[in-house]
C-alpha cells in the first residue's frame, strides 16, 4: 500500500474512532476520556505524517520506511491508550512508549527524506 492511501486510510479511522468517542464513551469517567482524546489525537498527528510521506515521495521518489514507522508508533502509542480506555489491562501501557519512540523515528526519518538526505 502506498503512503498516501495508508494515511487517507488512517485519518478516516481517526475520525471514526474520534466520533466513537465523543458519542459512545459519554460515561466513562473523565480520566478514561482523556486518554481516547490523546490517542485520537496522536493518531491524528502519525496519519498525517504518513500523508507527508507520500506527498513527499510525489516529488523526491524515495523510502517508504517513515510511513511504516509511523504508523507502527499509531498502533502501538494509540492503540494501546485506545486499549486502555475499553478496559485493557494496565500492562498494555507497557507499549505506549515503544509507540512514542516510533512517532519520533518516523517523524525524524521524514526530515531526514526532506532534507535530501535519505
Amino acid at each position: 500500500m502506498n503512503a498516501l492511501a495508508l494515511g487517507s486510510f488512517s485519518l478516516a479511522l481517526g475520525v471514526l474512532l474520534g466520533a466513537f468517542g465523543a458519542h459512545g464513551l459519554r460515561g466513562l469517567p473523565p480520566q478514561k476520556l482523556e486518554l481516547w482524546l490523546t490517542a485520537s489525537q496522536y493518531h491524528f498527528i502519525a496519519a498525517f505524517g504518513i500523508l507527508a510521506v507520500g506527498l513527499l515521495r510525489l516529488v523526491r521518489p524515495g523510502s517508504m520506511g517513515p510511513a511504516y514507522v509511523l504508523f507502527a508508533g499509531l498502533l502501538l502509542f494509540s492503540g494501546s491508550l485506545y486499549a486502555m480506555t475499553l478496559g485493557a489491562p494496565r500492562a498494555v501501557a507497557m507499549v505506549t512508549p515503544v509507540g512514542g519512540l516510533c512517532l519520533t523515528a518516523g517523524f525524524v526519518w521524514l526530515g531526514v527524506l526532506a532534507l535530501g538526505k535519505g
